[in-house]
């Protein structure tokens, strides 16, 4: 389907953080360039809100992660991790980040949704079919579900240039935050040039992000 996109579209934002940090680890053993994400996804427009949902650890370990999203022009709405008896781990987003797409819906004309989960399926069709809005999905096409790609007015793959959305991407390894000012022009969606967090190669031991997505390090 084609759409049109034009720069007095208001546009909102809405990045489901947990699907495309694990994406881009599982598919590419790299990190996600938020700042371009928003940038690419933008594509021009009039940005109203973008926001990130993320997770909040007791160790407060991602604290200067939160801090480099807010400077590129990201708000963060952030969960505290629940832990039940028996060790287990709970962070989920899903239901928070979609109340707010329906709640800001009367105040845009697109919502973007960055994330490949399938579950949002009734939202892109709520928000089409009842708000009236235009819907675009941005995502790692490869761990997307089809059904959130069919349901979407527009569906921006990353995987068609992965190097334009990773930070510190050469093709393998792994790597983890360093938090500092690298001074790429990623962007902010209104034009501006601003700071994206700079990426080292990691060291052996628990990667950080892992404990900001609320999920385990996978057994070796």
């Amino acid at each position: 389907m084609a759409i049109i996109k034009h720069k007095g579209q208001r546009v909102g934002i809405f990045i489901d953080t947990q699907n495309l940090y694990h994406s881009a680890k599982n598919l590419y053993k790299s990190k996600v360039n938020f700042g371009q994400v928003v940038k690419e996804a933008l594509a021009g427009r009039q940005l109203i809100r973008a926001v990130a949902y993320v997770i909040r650890t007791e160790s407060e370990e991602e604290k200067g992660f939160f801090e480099a999203l807010n400077k590129i022009g990201i708000e963060t709405k952030i969960k505290d991790i629940r832990v039940f008896a028996g060790g287990a781990k709970k962070a989920d987003w899903d239901i928070g980040m979609a109340i707010d797409a329906i709640a800001m819906a009367n105040k845009l004309d697109t919502v973007i949704l960055a994330t490949g989960d399938g579950d949002f399926v009734p939202l892109v069709e709520y928000l089409k079919y009842t708000e009236g809005c235009q819907v675009e999905v941005i995502a790692f096409g490869k761990s997307s579900a089809g059904t959130l790609r069919e349901a979407a007015d527009d569906f921006v793959d990353m995987c068609d240039d992965p190097r334009n959305y990773l930070i510190g991407y050469r093709g393998g390894g792994r790597w983890i935050p360093s938090f500092t000012s690298s001074g790429n022009d990623t962007g902010n969606g209104n034009g501006n040039g601003s700071e994206t967090p700079e990426y080292k190669e990691e060291s052996d031991g628990e990667d950080p992000a892992i404990s900001m997505s609320g999920e385990p390090e996978p057994e070796k």
